[in-house]
């Protein structure tokens, strides 16, 4: 699966900790996009998400 900066969608609130190294490489590649950090960190958890299931189904645990 190829990672897209998505645009803005609904998004829900919540209080995390990022690393300030990260914080500044995401705002770099978000930088003159339609896009926000938490759109990016979103769509960045669902392509992890997508990964882990595809990897769980093609490798399940007993």
């Amino acid at each position: 699966m190829n990672f897209k900066i998505p645009s803005k969608p609904p998004t829900i609130n919540k209080t995390i900790r990022f690393p300030s190294t990260l914080v500044s490489e995401v705002e770099k590649m978000i930088q003159n996009q339609d896009c926000t950090f938490s759109a990016f960190v979103i769509a960045a958890t669902q392509a992890a998400v997508e990964n882990l299931q595809k990897q769980e189904k093609k490798n399940p645990h007993p």
